[in-house]
């Protein structure tokens, strides 16, 4: 039996400004292109049988970079849509929202191409990603290259948590986690790892 093993992307500019990048497709920086070969090292010593990706460029050109094969695009593997807080950073959103978090408060509605969503949609979506995913696991790891937040949701659904709790699982970009099982649980087996 595989593992899960969770790519986030390499470093965008918004990433590096702490914006909240959902929807909106941007290309990886130099610096992100860097992250994403240096994953090939931590990516060597795999069996991965599958690959799905995020349809976002950054993800696409992410597994490209990290020598993985794009067995399927998977639309569910999109980034959080977070609406009218699309492109704004955590710390402006509290200029007018103090305290404002993400996880607890969510996201307020945006234009027509950034609805916005809520944690519990996330979690619909990640939990359709773990459905397809879980039976290609019999062939070997599974890899899915996508965006922090979405993988941090998809990871709590993985432990049988609520999707909110993905706020417990920091996630930096041009990072390699896996899930997998101890006793027929399943189990965060890495976590955050970046490349050697």
């Amino acid at each position: 039996m595989g593992e899960l093993i969770l790519v986030r992307h390499g470093e965008t500019e918004w990433s590096r400004a702490r914006r909240h990048t959902g929807r909106t497709d941007l290309p990886l920086t130099a610096r992100g292109e860097e992250q994403a070969r240096a994953l090939r090292g931590a990516l060597a010593g795999r069996t991965i049988a599958t690959t799905l990706v995020s349809p976002a460029e950054r993800a696409r050109r992410t597994a490209e970079l990290a020598g993985l094969r794009t067995d399927g695009i998977d639309p569910d593997l999109w980034e959080w849509d977070y609406g009218g807080y699309e492109g704004v950073s955590t710390r402006t959103i509290r200029e007018t929202r103090p305290g404002w978090f993400l996880w607890d408060d969510g996201v307020v509605p945006g234009d027509a191409a950034h609805p916005g969503e809520t944690v519990e949609r996330v979690g619909e979506r990640a939990d359709a990603v773990l459905a397809r995913a879980r039976p290609l696991l019999a062939g070997g790891d599974v890899a899915l290259v996508a965006h922090g937040h979405v993988l941090r949701v998809l990871t709590a659904r993985w432990l049988g948590l609520e999707p909110a709790l993905g706020r417990l699982f920091a996630l930096d970009t041009g990072t390699v986690s896996a899930l997998g099982s101890e006793h027929d649980r399943p189990v965060v087996s890495a976590w955050n790892v970046p490349a050697p």
